[in-house]
């Protein structure tokens, strides 16, 4: 029997590299969960296309926890475009015939920030003082936590970029704009909208919410037409089709503001097919709309951040609710930073 060992003073591992290059390919599954499976980085010198943040948190839910494990979900079924972009070369976007090179465009993963589950006030400046950091160097991903940390985001964001004022489309099942609750007072991922519309950074004016449905107070659209709230219902959605919806949604956010956050909560997506969320509502978009969503706000130069919240993976067993996230923002980068040859 012959002697595999490797000759003295070479690299065992660069050698089987050499000989098997099948060894170069990190499946889906393998590896480290990094959103993409992209370079982990710090929070600074960020020479990159897009950054990728955590926020394990969800203490200001009113309803099912769980959304804090919804970061590392999103970034495990991410592996997957991950593999596929890489063993290919690149890809065809069957839904649309582009021919995507996603070569062309760079991701870091900055990791999670610092969380604090028993205190929403620290929680909230860290989240505040991270994104800043990324806003100032480049274009924000935020992996949620429930949608109280929006909030805290939108204004992280706002003053990183150094921008006066902001923008808000709000893809949703609810609208968040209670000013405060007797049971949860004016801080929980029910507010959030009200926090943004009543902060420095913007007003309701500048918001546009899509996909709204189920119940809210009885004076809701009164309140709405006063303060200048643009709201499409899911109803609004069915009746007129997604594409003009995210076009007019776009518009209002986008008039007379710096920039436009993107703030997508996953129960806007029917729960039959995004079952892992912490409030689900019947109805909603189909895996298909919510992608054609992405689509079109990838290719709106107005948009300067995107988060995606409320995935709850302990109650989607098969994952597909975490899939689902993670297809959404890899739509929307492709659509904002991918080279495509061609579009069907």
């Amino acid at each position: 029997m012959s002697d595999q060992r490797p000759p003295t003073g070479t690299d065992p591992v660069a050698a089987f590299h050499d000989r098997y290059p099948g060894a170069d390919v990190e499946l889906g599954y393998a590896g480290v969960d990094t959103f993409l499976k992209a370079d982990q980085y710090g929070f600074d010198e960020l020479a990159v296309d897009a950054a990728v943040v955590g926020v394990p948190f969800d203490g200001a839910t009113s309803n099912r926890p769980g959304a804090r494990y919804g970061p590392r979900a999103i970034r495990a079924k991410s592996g997957w475009w991950a593999y596929l972009s890489g063993y290919k070369g690149g890809l065809t976007n069957m839904q649309t015939g582009r021919q995507v090179d996603f070569s062309q465009f760079t991701v870091a993963d900055c990791g999670d920030v610092p969380v604090f589950p028993t205190n929403l006030e620290q929680t909230a400046e860290s989240i505040r003082a991270h994104v800043a950091a990324v806003a100032s160097q480049t274009f924000p991903v935020l992996l949620g936590g429930d949608h109280y940390c929006t909030y805290p985001a939108f204004c992280g964001f706002a003053t990183g970029a150094g921008h006066d004022r902001v923008g808000l489309v709000q893809i949703d099942a609810h609208t968040d704009t209670v000013a405060e609750s007797a049971v949860f007072g004016t801080d929980f991922h029910g507010s959030s909208t009200n926090r943004i519309a009543t902060s420095e950074h913007s007003d309701y004016d500048a918001i546009a919410q899509i996909g709204i449905r189920g119940y809210e107070s009885p004076d809701f659209f009164e309140f709405a037409d006063d303060e200048g709230l643009a709201v499409f219902t899911a109803r609004t959605v069915e009746q007129r089709g997604i594409e003009p919806v995210v076009r007019d949604a776009i518009e209002a956010a986008s008039d007379g503001t710096d920039a436009v956050y993107v703030t997508f909560d996953i129960d806007a997506v029917d729960p039959s097919a995004a079952p892992g969320t912490g409030t689900p509502v019947p109805g909603g978009f189909s895996s298909d709309q919510a992608l054609r969503v992405m689509e079109i706000l990838g290719q709106e130069p107005a948009v300067g951040m995107v988060d995606m919240m409320e995935v709850a993976p302990p109650y989607d067993h098969s994952g597909e609710t975490a899939r689902l996230a993670a297809s959404l923002l890899v739509t929307f980068l492709e659509h904002r930073f991918g080279t495509a040859t061609h579009d069907s």
